[in-house]
């Protein structure tokens, strides 16, 4: 069968990129090796780790909050049981929405392991081990990524597991270690702390979500320990972990080079992941993956060095964010037909969906400094908000980055309730250039959260914020 283009991957990058493709007229066929639409993020990322992060919320605010707000209860309990069961719904209705995307579209979709057998033509291995060929002027590789696994850190699935096992634990857990102190790992984390479990984190680096503004990382870490009684051990280098029957054991380096053990009822692996290019035969067309992490080389508009094949989200250099493959199979879809897009990826914002929430967009405080461009800045903290206060979400702050001569914001960071919506604002702002007072001076409804990022504008213009 002859394509315009055909995708290999059906992620957020894949799927988006294949029904814009469809949108300008070009015919487009998917190759997904699984039996499900939507890639990691759908299946085992993105979309059930929210389920659950959601559902421990509910949870944890009717055993620590309810009581305050007079609401009473007795004889709370976990059914986990029913928590998965809820989880694997909202997972089976996302797939769903692709698989009636890709009819009302009329994209091909074909099951199986693609894989080059040259730069034209896509061979499609199926479970039942028969194979088919597609051709195609145009082929997009959006495979996405899968757990980063540690040599002296064997999983075994069961009790050394990594963000997709954690997703169906029908048990909560007395104890659970997590290896690493970023964006997955405090998020898992998070849902079985809510739950009762004994959470200790264990990290590499001096700071947790280490690649964000350092306020964000040092509140946050406040606050989980605060409110949740999460556990953190900073520098600490992890060497092995061991099983015998129901009990892991995990050992590492502290700061001083001693040993330390941890013994737990499972330990999640979160260390981040790796560009997941395997079976995928680019030797058959000369493309050669980077020593790191096996991401594929691309030019400005993200084509490799093959005519005609070009590679969006995980596989390519830059933060693995569903959002950012999204944007990118769009990018190619429109540059394929002609179009000029572009994407700037300096305004991509980062989330974590712990509670409170933490976003950023743009340039930190640390990278400003490194790079000697003058700023201000000026935060505000969500203990003087009116609408934190009614909500009893009071942790956290807004910070507001701005260029010192210009005004124009160069970052925004909030570690706050509902923080992953309210960072677009932010986008939008830096889209257009805005300045601090921009922001300050544009009317924010009362009482709402989003007033924070108003005040912390203010702050940053003329240190003139009301409330504090």
């Amino acid at each position: 069968m002859q394509y315009d283009v055909v995708v290999i991957g059906s992620g957020p990058g894949g799927y988006v990129s294949a029904i814009r493709c469809a949108q300008l007229g070009l015919k487009t066929a998917v190759i997904e090796k699984y039996n499900t639409f939507g890639g990691t993020c759908l299946n085992v990322g993105c979309i059930p780790s929210k389920a659950l992060l959601d559902s421990s919320e509910h949870f944890h605010n009717a055993a620590h909050t309810f009581t305050t707000h007079g609401i009473e209860l007795k004889d709370l309990v976990v059914n986990m049981p029913q928590m998965i069961a809820r989880k694997n719904d909202v997972v089976a209705q996302n797939t769903a929405g692709i698989t009636y995307l890709f009819k009302k579209n009329k994209i091909d979709t074909f099951e199986g392991l693609g894989s080059f057998v040259d730069k034209n033509t896509i061979k499609i291995k199926k479970t039942d081990g028969t194979e088919e060929q597609v051709t195609a002027k145009n082929v997009i590789i959006a495979t996405g990524s899968k757990p980063t696994s540690l040599p002296f850190l064997p999983v075994d699935k069961k009790r050394i597991i990594t963000s997709t096992e954690a997703l169906n634990i029908t048990e909560v857990p007395k104890h659970m270690v997590v290896i690493g102190g970023g964006v997955i790992g405090l998020e898992l984390g998070s849902v079985y702390a809510r739950l009762g479990t004994k959470v200790s984190v264990v990290e590499f680096m001096p700071s947790i979500i280490g690649t964000m503004d350092a306020g964000l990382g040092k509140e946050l870490q406040r606050v989980l320990k605060k409110s949740l009684g999460m556990e953190f051990f900073m520098n600490h280098k992890v060497t092995g972990a061991s099983v015998e029957g129901d009990v892991v054991t995990v050992t590492a380096d502290n700061a001083k080079g001693e040993q330390v053990k941890f013994e737990a009822d499972y330990c999640i692996v979160a260390v981040g992941r790796t560009a997941y290019t395997e079976g995928l035969g680019l030797e058959n067309i000369g493309i050669k993956t980077e020593d790191r992490g096996n991401k594929i080389p691309v030019n400005e508009h993200l084509e490799t060095s093959v005519a005609g094949v070009y590679a969006i989200g995980d596989v390519i250099k830059g933060a693995m964010l569903a959002h950012k493959a999204e944007d990118e199979g769009v990018y190619v879809a429109e540059h394929i037909v002609g179009q000029k897009p572009h994407i700037n990826y300096n305004l991509i914002p980062g989330v974590v969906y712990t509670w409170p929430e933490v976003a950023s967009v743009g340039y930190t405080e640390e990278q400003l400094k490194a790079s000697g461009t003058k700023y201000k800045a000026g935060s505000f903290p969500f203990k003087a908000s009116g609408r934190a206060k009614a909500s009893m979400d009071t942790d956290g702050f807004v910070k507001v980055l701005a260029d010192a001569t210009t005004d124009e914001i160069l970052g925004v960071h909030i570690i706050g309730p509902r923080a992953a919506d309210m960072i677009a604002e932010a986008v939008v702002a830096m889209e257009f250039r805005a300045s601090a007072e921009d922001i300050a001076r544009i009317c924010h409804a009362h009482p709402t959260y989003t007033e924070a990022l108003k005040e912390a504008a203010m702050a940053a213009t003329e240190n003139r914020a009301i409330h504090i």
